[in-house]
């Protein structure tokens, strides 16, 4: 009996303390728990399962019937908080989905694609949302150009690289500094025909050039010295060089492209061609191109053309070479890139590498990948230069263009948000002009104009209108007015009227001329103290094209904008989101206008007269 009551309490004894082990092993492992309980916020850590144990848990969550439903393609991302979160824990498992969330991606019938696409979601994402758009640096970092001309002028003789007798050309045209823009892109040409026409500096093909800078800055001399300079030395007359312009008038005018390329290769044996329609397309290849016993040779080593006058010379002119091409001047060159649609680059471009003779030492191909075998044999490079007061920094249009390692000057720097977006792209206007806008109603327009020349004595004026119609009607309404030596310069008009017009109207014959938008870009009219917007542009860059008819070539200039009442606020944030350096209001008192009002009252029942216009189309083209 002892023995059995000895063993009795031994068992008890033995079972207590395993009960008393149990607890405790409780107790440690709860508060080995407590320790690893993560903070708030961050979600505890699962146990790990194996593949066939998480497919199981996927396919108990997706019952058959919700299988056979139409996929849920809209997945709402979590936050970047949660995603970091997940991440930073470790936790890569495949998480329960919430009702909200709906299906990750339509692969839920394959439970290991669904892991990877939660995982790319919640990991990747986060990564993605740092990604921000930047400018290339050619464009954020561009070589500064000094906006105020007057204060950095330039000696000929300090710029580098130009020969003595261009000069002497210098010199004896009375040029004796360049402007900034000048002095830095001249040098920057040169050192691409520095080796001859076939290398540029080191051996390598030379970069494009691309330059933005206010209107009557000098970019015209800045690509006129350097190719004159690079064309000296050649034997055989070939096309060489190309300047591409955007409209007729433009290529015309007496101080523009031709005009000063003729100045320059006067005396070198340089011949210069204009291909613009002008004259008749037979006209202007007699003067290009002349047949020998040899085959056709080159007249011209310099052409100034327009793009559909180009297009047709390449499609129908027999014997018309560009295999030579050097270099592309591509001037206003933002609107160039707007009328890319016509596709004249393409038709150029195959002009220049089609049939170019593969026997040939020099022989020519297209821009490709450079290699150590593209680079075995020497070939003609295209340089291409571009010139615009309102050049765009969105690489995407500039990417059209083909343009090699481009270099940019510009007088002002670029933001990395800067991709022609809107109200957001900033221009450069020129440094001595004084802007004002005028807030008046549609009927007061004549008045103003013609109280600023009569009584303010403003003269001569450059008045711009958003039609040929309007012009005309303003141009014969400020005729019967009188007192007042008006003309008008629209595409109306033939060539030799236009340019007789814009002679008069230099030499101070005409008071007021009334022009389209045809004279706003590139023509260097002298003498225009004062520009008139009568109908205020739409876009900023026919203002800045507008107003850059004044203030040029470091001189002061006057602009004025007719606003109506519903234009105004518009327009004047137009100009602030531009960079403009601001613009004043210039009250006119309505007793100012009285002395005119009755004499205009009769101009207008004359004008009626004289127009023979029906009432339904006067009220169409009131002014």
């Amino acid at each position: 009996r002892c023995s059995s009551e000895s063993r009795s309490k031994a068992l008890l004894a033995k079972l207590q303390e395993q009960a008393r082990a149990r607890e405790q092993q409780q107790q440690q492992s709860s508060v080995l728990q407590q320790d690893q309980s993560p903070s708030p916020g961050i979600p505890p850590k699962k146990t790990k399962k194996s593949r066939q144990e998480e497919d199981e848990d996927v396919e108990k969550q997706e019952p058959t019937k919700k299988r056979k439903e139409e996929v849920n393609w809209e997945v709402p991302l979590k936050t970047h908080s949660q995603d970091t979160s997940d991440h930073s824990s470790g936790n890569r498992s495949l998480t329960k989905q919430t009702s909200t969330e709906g299906r990750c991606c339509p692969s839920h019938y394959c439970p290991t694609l669904r892991r990877l696409a939660c995982y790319s979601r919640a990991v990747l994402y986060p990564y993605l949302l740092q990604v921000q758009m930047v400018l290339p640096q050619w464009l954020a970092q561009p070589d500064v150009v000094q906006r105020d001309i007057n204060k950095n002028l330039v000696p000929i003789g300090q710029v580098p690289g130009i020969c003595p007798q261009l000069l002497a050309k210098l010199e004896s045209n009375g040029i004796l500094h360049f402007f900034p823009v000048q002095a830095e892109v001249i040098p920057a040409i040169l050192e691409g025909v520095g080796q001859g026409l076939l290398v540029g500096r080191g051996g390598y093909k030379p970069r494009d050039i691309c330059v933005s800078a206010p209107t009557g800055s000098g970019k015209t001399l800045a690509f006129v010295i350097p190719i004159v300079q690079a064309l000296l030395k050649r034997v055989v007359c070939e096309v060489r060089a190309l300047v591409v312009l955007p409209t007729k008038e433009l290529a015309q005018q007496c101080h523009y492209v031709t005009i000063v390329f003729h100045c320059y290769t006067d005396g070198t044996g340089l011949k210069v061609g204009m291909l613009t329609g002008q004259r008749s397309l037979s006209a202007e290849q007699a003067s290009l191109l002349e047949s020998s016993a040899r085959g056709w040779c080159s007249l011209a080593d310099i052409v100034v053309a327009t793009p559909g006058r180009l297009v047709d010379h390449i499609n129908m002119t027999e014997g018309f070479n560009l295999q030579n091409l050097r270099f592309l001047v591509i001037d206003e060159a933002d609107r160039m890139i707007d009328s890319m649609h016509q596709a004249w680059l393409n038709q150029l471009t195959k002009a220049v590498y089609s049939g170019s003779d593969m026997a040939s030492i020099f022989r020519r191909a297209e821009p490709g990948p450079i290699t150590a075998a593209s680079h075995l044999q020497p070939q003609m490079p295209l340089q291409k230069l571009l010139f615009s007061a309102t050049l765009t920094h969105n690489p995407e249009k500039l990417q059209r263009l083909g343009l090699h390692q481009p270099r940019l000057f510009s007088s002002i720097h670029s933001r990395p948000g800067d991709l022609d977006a809107g109200p957001q792209e900033r221009f450069i206007f020129p440094e001595g002009l004084t802007e004002y806008y005028v807030s008046c109603t549609l009927s007061k327009k004549p008045l103003l104009i013609l109280h600023l020349i009569l009584r303010l004595k403003f003269s001569p004026i450059l008045c711009f209108t958003n039609s040929r119609e309007a012009a005309h009607r303003l141009h014969l309404l400020v005729k019967l007015f009188g007192g007042v030596q008006v003309a008008e310069f629209s595409s109306q008009l033939s060539a030799s009227e236009r340019k007789r017009a814009l002679k008069d109207f230099e030499q101070g014959k005409i008071q007021l001329l009334i022009s389209t938008d045809a004279a706003a870009r590139g023509i260097d009219i002298e003498g225009v103290k004062c520009v008139v917007n009568y109908d205020a542009p739409q876009f900023i860059r026919t203002y800045i094209h507008r107003v850059g008819r004044t203030a040029r070539a470091g001189k002061a200039g006057l602009a004025f904008t007719f606003l109506l009442g519903v234009q105004e606020k518009l327009f004047l944030q137009m100009l602030k989101d531009a960079g403009s350096p601001g613009i004043q209001k210039q009250i006119i008192k309505a007793e100012n206008l009285k002395t005119l009002e009755a004499h205009y009252e009769k101009v207008l029942l004359e004008l009626k007269k004289v127009t023979k216009v029906n009432p339904e189309k006067a009220k169409k083209q009131r002014i």
